[in-house]
């Protein structure tokens, strides 16, 4: 399943799973279809951010990723496993965009 945030001002699409932490993340149920107000975005944003730093850099990849070794990535970058703060970036910064213009941020199944 896939979901699309969206503001007045710009869309991401993201595999749902990854949506769905970052939303538990925020402070949200995760109920699907939804949307935050302009005025709560700051402290969803806030939220987000300090959960993400709570599950650091080693934060699970997308389930069923094939680990990589080191000596692959060293190799191959492109082999790393792709973490939730990773994911997360396009977010934060759709987040930021909305709170700097006074947008409410909507998701739905895309």
């Amino acid at each position: 399943m896939l979901i699309r945030f969206s503001t007045r001002h710009g869309q991401i699409t993201m595999f749902g799973d990854a949506a769905a932490r970052l939303l538990k993340l925020m402070g949200h149920s995760g109920t699907i279809p939804s949307a935050i107000v302009s005025a709560d975005l700051p402290a969803a944003l806030a939220s987000l951010q300090a959960g993400l730093a709570r599950e650091g850099d080693n934060a699970a990849p997308e389930p069923g990723a094939i680990p990589a070794t080191a000596q692959e990535i060293d190799a191959d970058p492109r082999r790393a496993p792709i973490t939730l703060r990773t994911r997360a970036l396009p977010l934060i910064d759709l987040i930021d965009t909305a709170i700097k213009r006074g947008a409410d941020l909507m998701w739905d199944r895309a």
